[in-house]
C-alpha cells in the first residue's frame, strides 16, 4: 500500500484539542486524546458523514475490504505521528507497508493512512505528519487492565488467561506463517488490546507493527552482532527482550523465536501483571540483562487458589535461553489448546 503525499490528504485544524482531520477523502472530528508516546498521539475520532455519502458507515464503508471493520457508531482510533527527518519518515512508511501485509482477527488492521508535508515553524521542527486510522478498542491494553486489576487485587481466571493467550498466539502465527516469516519484535502487554465481552472471554488483539521485520537474520561478524543489539535496544522493550538480542554471538542465526521469548514473558504478565524480570529493575545492584540472560524467574504470590503449576511449566518452556531449543508458534498453540481443554470451565 503506497503512502499519499498531498496537502489535501490530511488537514489538521486543532482548536483546543478539538477540530477536524481529513484522511484522504474522509473527514473526522477529534473527540478526545486517548494516549501519547514519543512523537505519536492517539485520538478517538468520529467520521463526519456528509449527506452525499449516504448511510451505512459513510464514505469509509466503501473503502474497507472487510465490512466488519466499519464502526457501528462511526468512531475510530487515529494515530498522528510527527516526523522530523527522513529516517523517521522511512520508519513510518515501513510501518504502513508491514501493517498492510497482515489480515487476521487478532491483529489490529490499518484501515487508512495519509502522510502530508508541513512547513516547519519556530515552535514545531517536524516536516511531515502521518495519520494512521485503526478500529477503536476503548477497554485499553493488557497493561492498562493489569494496572487496574492490581489496585483491586484481582486476577484473570485460568480459563481467561489461556483464552487471551491463545488469541495472541493466533495473531502471531499469522505473522510467522509468511515466507519469509515476520517477527513482531515487541510483544508485551502494552501492545495487546483487550475488549471485555459479556459471557465470553475477553477479545485480545496484537497491535503496533512499528518494529515488525522479516524474522530471519544471519549474523556473521562482531559488527553485525553489535548492530543487531543496537537495533533491538531501540525497538524491543527491555523487560520482554530475548537473551540473544541482549548479547548476540558473532556467529548466530536469529529467527522468529525471539517472539516466543516475549510471548512467555507476556503470559507471565497476564498472570501477575509484570514481566518475569521486572523485579531486577527494583533491586539495588540488580541487572535486568543478567536476570534475563540467566533466566532468573521469580514466581510471585498469585490468586487463591494459585494458578496451576502447568502454567508455570509452560512459561519456563518458552523462556529457554538457547533460541535453538525454544518451541515454535505451532508447538505453543498445540500446548495451549491442551491446557484449554484441561482447565476449561
Amino acid at each position: 500500500m503506497g503512502c499519499s503525499f498531498s496537502g489535501l490528504n490530511a488537514l489538521y485544524d486543532a482548536v483546543n484539542g478539538g477540530g477536524d482531520v481529513w484522511i484522504n477523502e474522509t473527514r473526522f472530528k477529534i473527540v478526545r486524546q486517548l494516549g501519547e508516546g514519543g512523537f505519536a498521539y492517539v485520538f478517538l475520532v468520529k467520521e463526519v458523514v456528509s449527506d452525499s455519502s449516504g448511510s451505512g458507515g459513510g464514505g469509509l464503508a466503501k473503502k474497507f475490504k472487510d465490512p466488519s471493520h466499519v464502526s457501528d457508531d462511526g468512531t475510530y482510533a487515529m494515530k498522528k505521528v510527527l516526523i522530523q527527518n527522513s529516517e523517521q519518515l522511512e520508519l513510518v512508511k515501513e510501518e504502513i507497508r508491514v501493517s498492510s501485509l497482515f489480515s487476521h482477527p487478532n491483529l489490529l488492521p490499518l484501515l487508512d493512512h495519509a502522510i502530508i508535508s508541513v512547513k516547519p515553524t519556530q515552535e514545531a521542527s517536524w516536516n511531515h505528519e502521518a495519520y494512521l486510522l485503526f478500529p477503536v478498542h476503548l477497554d485499553g491494553t493488557l497493561l492498562d487492565n493489569a494496572k487496574t486489576m492490581k489496585t483491586k487485587k484481582e486476577f484473570f481466571s485460568t480459563s481467561d488467561v489461556l483464552q487471551i493467550f491463545r488469541q495472541i498466539c493466533a495473531g502471531l502465527k499469522h505473522m510467522h506463517s509468511f515466507d519469509p516469516p515476520y517477527a513482531h519484535n515487541d510483544i508485551k502487554p502494552g501492545n495487546v488490546l483487550i475488549t471485555h465481552r459479556k459471557g465470553q472471554p475477553p477479545l485480545a488483539i496484537l497491535m503496533d507493527f512499528g518494529s515488525a521485520r522479516p524474522a530471519r537474520r544471519q549474523i556473521r561478524s562482531r559488527s553485525e552482532a553489535l548492530q543487531l543489539q543496537e537495533w533491538a535496544s531501540e525497538h524491543c522493550s527491555a523487560p520482554f527482550r530475548a537473551p540473544e538480542l541482549w548479547d548476540c554471538p558473532s556467529h548466530a542465526d536469529i529467527d522468529e523465536r525471539t517472539d516466543i521469548w516475549s510471548l512467555g514473558c507476556t503470559l507471565y504478565a497476564i498472570l501477575y501483571g509484570v514481566s518475569p524480570f521486572e523485579y531486577a529493575l527494583g533491586e539495588s545492584g540488580g541487572s535486568l540483562q543478567l536476570a534475563i540472560v540467566n533466566v532468573q524467574i521469580k514466581w510471585p504470590a498469585g490468586p487463591k487458589p494459585p494458578y496451576p503449576d502447568a502454567l508455570h511449566q509452560f512459561i519456563t518452556w518458552m523462556l529457554q535461553p538457547q533460541a535453538a531449543v525454544r518451541p515454535r508458534i505451532d508447538d505453543i498453540i498445540i500446548h495451549v489448546d491442551k491446557l484449554i481443554s484441561k482447565f476449561s470451565q
